[in-house]
């Protein structure tokens, strides 16, 4: 894993060090330095697409070089734990109620220092159900930085794959919107229900058709999702074509 994946998890951890929890800590560093993905606890639907986190950790697993835990793991968005955990999915189908103030301020403090979020609408809404509501409170957690689309440049669509799109289940919106603390992308918020096309059945099956695009847009959505990943884990790191060779290697 490369070195500035590395600091950016001591970051969160050292943050997390506000509340007592380190010898808790100590005792699982073990399994706290692999990709486990976190999945925010909210008043809505917030558990309808773990099959597709789970399976996402895997295909990580799978095509790169991070070590990973296929799991996904609820936490509520006041908990301290969430700064152990990298990278946060915050999905929903349908509307939710308000986060209590207590939840406001602990995401904010978690994005702050390096947390990131990845916001998707399940129910592929757009101006109400999923959307409005995590527009409502992205809005609270982030009152200075808007969400706004992000340019087809963003390093996001080349943290792994080179990417120009940001399909999921559903293609509702090419590009994703972005909220930055600094020039970090804090949050990154797709309408398009990218894990819709991550999750599969007990069975092993994929739980939902994929449109317009079929079969070819649900591997660009499985791609996005590793993009998504390795950004949380590098930030910039791979704007530089320092490693490029290894990248390309690693696409094949």
């Amino acid at each position: 894993m490369p070195v500035r994946s590395l600091s950016r998890r001591n970051l969160l951890l050292a943050t997390s060090a506000l509340v007592p929890l380190l010898s808790r800590r100590a005792a699982a560093f073990g399994e706290k330095s692999r990709f486990i993905p976190a999945v925010a606890r909210h008043g809505g639907r917030w558990d309808v697409r773990l099959s597709g986190l789970r399976r996402l950790a895997w295909e990580l697993q799978r095509r790169t070089s991070v070590e990973v835990i296929p799991d996904a793991r609820p936490f509520a968005l006041s908990s301290p734990d969430l700064f152990e955990y990298p990278f946060l999915y915050f999905g929903g189908d349908g509307a939710f109620p308000a986060l209590s103030d207590a939840e406001v301020s602990n995401l904010r403090r978690y994005l702050t220092y390096g947390g990131f979020v990845f916001g998707d609408a399940n129910d592929g809404s757009d101006g109400d159900g999923f959307d409005a509501s995590f527009r409502r409170e992205m809005a609270r957690v982030l009152p200075q930085s808007p969400l706004k689309e992000a340019p087809g440049t963003h390093v996001v669509f080349k943290s792994f794959f080179l990417l120009d799109a940001a399909p999921g289940r559903l293609l509702l919106k090419p590009l994703p919107l972005v909220a930055s603390v600094g020039k970090r992308a804090a949050v990154i918020y797709s309408q398009n229900d990218v894990a819709g096309a991550w999750s599969r059945s007990e069975s092993g099956d994929y739980e939902f058709d994929v449109s317009p695009g079929g079969e070819p847009q649900r591997e660009l959505a499985i791609r996005l999702g590793i993009n998504l990943c390795m950004y949380a884990l590098c930030l910039d790191y791979k704007d530089d074509a320092v490693h490029l060779p290894l990248i390309l290697n690693k696409r094949r």
